[in-house]
């Protein structure tokens, strides 16, 4: 898989997140020194601000204020008010890509962006900042070499690896992963084939465990409840931390890669100081403070350099050709139809 070679608009995000704030503060059309973004709150503020937010201040003097968590149809009533209060939305590429069709993002300015830098290239009015990997991952305690799944084929394999299985009760990424299992080359997966997809899945759905948050996609795997599990990289990673409970591994010799995304909303009240973050948080060095902390996927080329020899082993390689990018297109234009389907196959 070539990154660098698919259609602009084919990336999709899992989530990044900024700590959400209780109040939105209005900055004036007159140039305030501050910049305001609609973000999901969470623990990746806690690598956020010191890596990222706090630097940027230093330097420009534009303070940063959060607003959580993004909405697409909270857009939508500010441009149809034309009462804009937000200047940066960030999310997975799913939802960029459906404002973008709706007309809610600014033209971005490539000449700030690094282009040539860039693994995933931006669209005409949102970029991709950073890729999350979702792959398999186990107790390597309970099971030695050839005792677990390291690809996809493996995970839907019962009979050669029986146990319990977790999986996202989500369509992006979860039907990705069952077409692969069942063969599907990257390069033929869209438009997708549902009813492949979820005939793929119903081979395991009698030993698959649902977990509803992200956090639980390890805990289910790390308390044994299930015995292999789908999550992402870099939340295996913080198991290997201290205090991160049970140690899990990851497997990178299949993934599929979501991402995360941001736009500049039309209207925005701090549209330069907007850009200069988006500009600042795609500098390599910036990404490489970011990535050493949260364990994500930089699409700065540069920042791989920067990288700590224990932060690489947590970078796959965006060259295998038997990984794909959920496409964000595709999920803007079929997400609703999609899920409904999702839903209901799970509670039959």
């Amino acid at each position: 898989m070539n990154i660098s070679t698919v259609s602009r608009r084919t990336f999709l995000a899992g989530t990044a997140a900024v700590l959400a704030s209780p109040m939105v503060i209005r900055s004036s059309q007159g140039g305030s020194e501050a910049v305001t973004m609609a973000s999901y709150g969470g623990s990746y503020q806690e690598a956020l601000i010191p890596t990222v937010i706090k630097p940027f201040t230093e330097e420009t003097g534009i303070k940063v204020n959060f607003f959580g968590a993004p909405d697409l149809a909270k857009v939508k009533a500010m441009l149809l008010t034309g009462n804009v209060e937000w200047d940066i939305y960030v999310g997975n590429g799913t939802s960029l890509a459906s404002g973008s069709k709706q007309g809610f993002w600014e033209t971005l300015d490539p000449s700030i962006l690094g282009l040539k830098d860039l693994t995933v290239p931006p669209t005409s009015d949102f970029a991709t900042y950073e890729l999350f990997a979702m792959g398999i991952t186990w107790d390597p305690k309970k099971n030695g070499p050839g005792k677990y799944p390291t690809n996809f084929a493996e995970f839907f394999d019962l009979k050669k690896l029986p146990g319990r299985r977790s999986i996202r009760p989500v369509p992006d990424g979860t039907l990705e992963v069952a077409l692969l299992a069942d063969g599907v080359a990257p390069k033929d997966m869209y438009p997708l084939d549902l009813d492949r997809a979820f005939k793929t899945l119903s081979r395991i759905k009698s030993n698959a465990v649902w977990p509803l948050t992200p956090p639980q996609t390890v805990s289910l795997v790390q308390t044994g409840e299930v015995d292999f599990g789908l999550t992402y990289s870099n939340r295996v990673k913080t198991t290997n931390d201290p205090g991160g409970g049970v140690p899990l591994a990851f497997s990178f010799e299949q993934n599929v890669f979501n991402t995360s995304s941001f736009a500049v909303v039309r209207g925005a009240p701090n549209k330069q100081n907007a850009m200069k973050l988006i500009a600042y948080m795609l500098r390599p060095e910036v990404s490489a403070r970011l990535v050493e902390q949260v364990g994500t996927i930089p699409v700065s080329k540069k920042t791989m350099a920067l990288l700590s020899p224990e932060a690489r082993k947590w970078q796959p390689d965006l060259s295998n050709p038997n990984c794909v990018v959920v496409n964000s297109d595709y999920s803007a234009d079929n997400y609703d139809t999609v899920a409904r389907r999702f839903k209901e196959w799970i509670l039959t």
